[in-house]
């Protein structure tokens, strides 16, 4: 499955596998798109940022794009491992203990997907940041509405970190994804 097998199942209202992480992640692929797209509409002359410097960004935008592309994946195939793991047999102790411990892995799992998109999303929306009042201004409308994209990316990532957090059992992960939580999030 690719991410245009994952945008088809996140436009289909009758379909639960794929969620908030794989929309947030192609939040910020799309923002990628606007915000390079400015970069290259903003190349004629320099508007506070010279243009060779306004094409090494969005060449740096294109590969965040392509890493998001593939996060949108890795969020929708971290959903399938929890829901597995959900279904492993729990009528025995020892099921119920291994069921216990695939679910709290699929946890991590389900939990670094979208820490990775968040921290791909942060950036772009950075970026976006740094661009504001230094494009061509006939674009703006398209730079503001990427890097709100990118911001609403790393926002709906970092829900997705926190509604897989309870899952996770490991002290030192759970410590992790906390920092990650403070550290991603965008006001």
């Amino acid at each position: 499955m690719d991410y245009k097998d994952i945008m088809e199942l996140m436009l289909d209202t009758d379909d639960v596998t794929v969620g908030g992480g794989s929309a947030s992640a192609l939040s910020g692929a799309l923002a990628c798109g606007l915000i390079g797209m400015v970069c290259k509409l903003s190349t004629k002359k320099d508007y506070g940022i010279a243009p060779e410097r306004q094409l090494e960004i969005a060449k740096e935008l294109e590969e965040i794009r392509n890493e998001l592309l593939s996060g949108i994946v890795e969020d929708a195939n971290a959903y399938g491992v929890i829901i597995d793991a959900y279904k492993l047999p729990k009528g025995t102790d020892e099921e119920k203990e291994a069921r216990k411990q695939a679910i709290a892995n699929a946890g991590i799992v389900g939990a670094t997907a979208p820490m990775k998109n968040a921290k791909l999303c942060r950036r772009v929306y950075e970026i976006g940041l740094e661009l504001d009042g230094k494009t061509n201004p006939n674009c703006h409308s398209d730079l503001v509405i990427g890097y709100e994209l990118a911001k609403d990316g790393a926002n709906g990532c970092v829900m997705n970190i926190e509604a897989n957090l309870p899952l996770v059992k490991d002290e030192a992960k759970i410590k992790e994804f906390n920092n990650a939580i403070r550290d991603l999030k965008v006001d």
